[in-house]
């Protein structure tokens, strides 16, 4: 049987179990919120025996170097000892900045931390409330501001969301940690077009990479398209409008499922992204939102001829309670 040392207690591991899940199931406060290995909020570092290699995918070389490791992912073989400890060295103290309503089920949420996060436009944070409730989101905001700006998914029921709309101050204290992920611009060939595609809060990330590529320069084609189920379910629709009007190569497609009208698309997302852009053939693409339909529009992508090397996807995850397993704050992001 494989054990774990946590806070000088050692506690076992049923065959296959995680980390996580066993250090849960004996009632230790773990952050975590999708438990899938994807949004970096269940890190945790080794201070001594060996680690999986799953536990350290998708993690920069600096952090594995240090023996930190994805909690939800480690399940160390039968007959193994690992003694961890949390990642609060990674954590950044920060405050409530603004709480803004940018439509009746998204939340703007702006951060300021105590000392400068280094980020690119597109990555994702950890938000980590003072009880250990943790979400993660996207970065709607660029490096040059002061504040970090999240915008967050209104569900019911949902425990950090919840907290967000009806309790939370500004002023009031959490921690942050990252930046996480790989949906980001890098600058250079400034001629190529770009193509960028998600759904419902999967527009944050955009928002900061479309402004982040305009910024640098970029002049070839941009295309963004943002598509929810109804319009109620569109945000930042005159500023994004305003922001075409001053970039000519700027092209915002607004889409819904149902009830378009003169100035947004009805239908199906992936049939207006192939009806505007029909051969993506040397494109570049970033695509973020729930996590089904963007792995569906990734595998299109690829069989209309745009290289999987230039595909950047952020699929959204939904957040797991720990022991129930209910979803809540589905698509955190």
């Amino acid at each position: 049987m494989a054990k774990v040392k946590h806070e000088s207690s050692w506690y076992p591991l049923e065959p296959g179990e995680s980390v996580l899940d066993a250090l849960l199931r004996q009632c230790v406060s773990i952050p975590n919120a999708c438990r899938a290995g994807a949004c970096q909020s269940c890190l945790m570092r080794a201070v001594s025996g060996t680690l999986p290699e799953a536990a350290q995918v998708g993690l920069k070389d600096t952090l594995r170097a240090q023996g930190y490791f994805l909690a939800c992912a480690c399940r160390p073989p039968e007959g193994t000892a690992l003694e961890v400890t949390g990642a609060e060295a990674l954590r950044v103290p920060a405050r409530i900045s603004a709480l803004t309503p940018l439509s009746d089920s998204v939340l703007s949420v702006r951060l300021r931390t105590d000392i400068p996060l280094a980020y690119h436009a597109g990555q994702y944070i950890s938000l980590v409330r003072a009880d250990g409730l943790t979400r993660s989101y996207s970065l709607a905001s660029l490096p040059r501001e002061d504040t970090l700006e999240l915008h967050v998914r209104l569900q019911p029921g949902g425990a950090m969301s919840g907290w967000l709309a009806r309790e939370a101050r500004p002023g009031d204290r959490l921690q942050v940690q990252g930046p996480a992920g790989t949906c980001f611009y890098v600058p250079g060939r400034p001629e190529q077009p770009l193509l960028l595609a998600g759904t419902g809060t999967g527009l944050a990330p955009l928002y900061g990479i479309v402004r982040d590529a305009l910024e640098a320069g970029h002049s070839g084609p941009i295309w963004l398209f943002h598509g929810a189920r109804t319009p109620s379910g569109l945000y930042l629709t005159q500023a994004l409008r305003a922001l075409a009007e001053r970039h000519p190569s700027l092209h915002y497609r607004p889409c819904v499922l149902e009830g378009g009208s003169r100035d947004v698309a009805e239908g199906a997302l992936d049939v207006l992204i192939r009806s505007e852009c029909p051969k993506p053939v040397g494109w570049r693409a970033w695509l973020c939102g729930d996590g089904p339909l963007v792995l569906s529009l990734r595998k299109k992508l690829f069989l209309a001829g745009l290289s999987l090397k230039e595909l950047h996807v952020d699929a959204f995850l939904p957040s797991v309670a720990p022991v129930q397993r209910v979803t809540t704050d589905a698509g955190a992001r």
